[in-house]
């Protein structure tokens, strides 16, 4: 595989040897220093040229990178929008281990867009035509303090959701249980979660996409009830799942209210944690609900 060196050496040579080229940055995890480092970081690579057309024409000037296991054009996806004109990318897995998320930019489009990303890094410059750039933070991804409506907004739609949960579990729908419940419901405890890792820690750090890092700053008993949430097929399983969401749920929202000084709605949680638990137990031949 691959060392960094090597693929840094590579990268900028590239955009040396190379007169499109005109400058090079980095963005992604290897610019935020608050994520450590291991053997599957990407090299997320943009390079900014005079045009992207003859790149898009010509795809084999990137098979200098590498022999590639594996590829993706995102930007040839008809279901996704895409500005080829301006951005454009090759998503590359090679065959050393080593990934590369790729794009090209016009020199236009970089000078309008690039310091909205606070996580970037310019490796090369040739005519000067960055701004003056910030050193890479990952502020932006930082958890941020939400407002009361926020809060409840939070803890309403976690609760209502559980609703389609429920009548799901009791017709044994597993695929569109598990969808309200990765897609919906755990996506608000995701949140709780966030704003009580912001209050112990200032709302100074990122909690990584789709919370990945929360284990830094939850307890051990948290960070495994938290992984408790994801349900297997079963259904008898993914009651239990549900039901150490809504503890945990619970006991978070308390928290993060009370040291915010946000209302809970009490009532709101303990009635829909009894229809719950009613459904739980309602016999599959029942004509009635109540």
């Amino acid at each position: 595989m691959r060392n960094e060196k090597e693929m840094f050496e590579l990268i900028i040579n590239t955009a040396k040897e190379d007169e499109r080229i005109r400058g090079v940055y980095m963005n992604g995890s290897r610019t935020n220093v608050n994520v450590q480092k291991d053997i599957f970081q990407d090299y997320d690579i943009v390079y900014v040229v005079k045009e992207t057309g003859s790149f898009i024409r010509d795809k084999s000037w990137i098979d200098r990178f590498g022999d590639r296991l594996f590829m993706q054009y995102p930007d040839e996806n008809p279901d996704f929008p895409n500005d080829k004109e301006n951005f454009y990318g090759w998503l590359m897995q090679f065959a050393d281990g080593n990934r590369m998320d790729l794009h090209v930019e016009t020199v236009e489009h970089a000078k309008e867009n690039i310091l909205q990303d606070k996580l970037c890094n310019i490796l090369l410059d040739k005519d000067h035509i960055f701004p003056d750039i910030p050193p890479a933070t990952d502020e932006d991804y930082r958890v941020k303090k939400p407002t009361q409506m926020q809060y409840s907004c939070a803890c309403n739609e976690f609760w209502w959701c559980l609703d389609n949960v429920a009548k799901g579990l009791w017709r044994e729908e597993i695929p569109y249980v598990q969808d309200m419940l990765s897609f919906c419901v755990r996506k608000q405890l995701e949140k709780l979660l966030s704003w009580k890792i912001g209050i112990l820690t200032d709302f100074s750090v990122s909690i990584g996409k789709s919370g990945k890092y929360m284990y830094r700053w939850l307890s051990k008993e948290e960070w495994n009830d938290f992984l408790a949430t994801y349900a297997s097929g079963n259904v008898e399983e993914c009651w239990k799942s549900v039901m150490i969401m809504c503890d945990l749920f619970e006991k978070t929202a308390e928290y993060v209210g009370e040291k915010l000084g946000y209302e809970y709605d009490h009532t709101e949680g303990k009635n829909a944690r009894g229809f719950l638990e009613h459904v739980r137990v309602l016999p599959k031949d029942a004509a009635e609900i109540y």
